[in-house]
């Protein structure tokens, strides 16, 4: 097999973002069909990526036996169910965070996939932004010694609405979610502890709506190390990702990326580039790269990078802070089955 035939499967954002990705820098795939409900935006982004056909039912791609793989980026609420029958039809998948919001389907999901024998692999993409890879291989080669704090800062520059914030799963499972896995794959360990302090501070309708637009989440590991992740759905001056792994014999730092890293000073002030706007821009090369890597561990039968128990360790912590803040009280990991 010299090249993978892919479908994608939900023709938004996220889809559009993994078309250009797989048609315009990832020779080793092809990308035959693309599908949506909304068939106008599978239409478009066939004509806008060079896909030869559309649909609005997916299932014309999973009835296809000439796709192997079929990228899951429609509504998280189809995530699971479009993963058992993607695997069921014998295709390799990779499936957008998160697979479900739920402990159970996503358990339905890893069954169905090891049963057919199919690659699966979880959208986790912030483990191949440049800037924290090398933060994860400094901390494996020892050079920063043992873990003691893992300060991970993610902010928005706009909230969503609070439409979509009512059926997002809430903001630990849609936005937190990403530093919760980042705390795993950076710490090279499991979280043991949770507490979580909220507020909404940025929408009185996120709050209306059931969910909260600001947290302070603190984790303890199984290493004994702590882990702080601070969280808002606005920030005036932009996308803001950093991370600080401290630890015995030296600290990591990964700053913003930035458009330039041009400081201007004058008279009147030291000024440089806000951070890159939103997640698009900042994460483009990391979406690219996981791409790549799914598309190896099936020309060259390798395990997936991210799997579907790196996928299922954040909901858990994620469902553990939820509780924590409706208890206002630590909340271990065990609790949570």
């Amino acid at each position: 097999m010299n090249k993978i035939k892919i479908g994608i499967i939900g023709a938004g954002r996220i889809g559009r973002v993994h078309a250009n990705a797989l048609t315009n820098s990832i020779p080793q795939a092809e990308v035959v069909a693309i599908s949506d409900t909304f068939v106008q935006s599978a239409e478009k982004a066939a004509a806008d990526f060079g896909i030869p056909e559309f649909f609005a039912d997916y299932h014309e791609i999973l009835n296809d036996p000439t796709i192997d793989a079929v990228l899951v980026c429609s509504p998280t609420n189809t995530h699971a169910q479009i993963t058992i029958e993607a695997a069921n039809a014998g295709k390799h998948i990779f499936c957008e965070k998160p697979v479900d919001l739920t402990i159970e389907r996503i358990l339905e999901a890893k069954t169905a996939a090891e049963k057919a024998g199919v690659k699966l692999q979880i959208g986790f993409n912030r483990r191949f932004d440049h800037n924290f890879n090398r933060i994860h291989r400094l901390a494996k080669d020892g050079k920063l010694g043992d873990l003691q704090i893992l300060r991970i800062t993610s902010r928005d520059p706009e909230p969503p609405s609070a439409e979509y914030a009512k059926n997002s799963g809430g903001m630990f499972l849609d936005m937190t979610i990403h530093d919760f896995d980042m705390a795993y794959f950076l710490a090279d360990s499991e979280v043991e502890e949770v507490f979580a302090a909220t507020a909404v501070t940025v929408d009185p309708a996120i709050g209306a709506a059931g969910d909260i637009d600001t947290a302070v989440v603190t984790l303890r590991f199984k290493n004994g190390a702590i882990g702080v992740i601070d969280n808002c759905r606005k920030a005036a001056y932009g996308y803001d990702q950093r991370v600080e792994y401290f630890g015995t014999k030296g600290a990591a730092i990964a700053e913003n990326d930035r458009e330039t890293n041009v400081t201007v000073a004058d008279a009147d002030a030291v000024r440089s580039d806000k951070p890159l706007y939103f997640f698009l821009e900042r994460y483009m090369q990391s979406f690219r790269e996981e791409l790549c890597q799914f598309i190896d561990a099936i020309l060259n039968d390798k395990p997936v990078p991210v799997n579907i128990e790196d996928g299922l360790r954040p909901i858990r912590i994620a469902l553990a802070a939820k509780k924590s803040a409706l208890e206002n009280r630590p909340v271990r990991l065990s609790e949570i089955n």
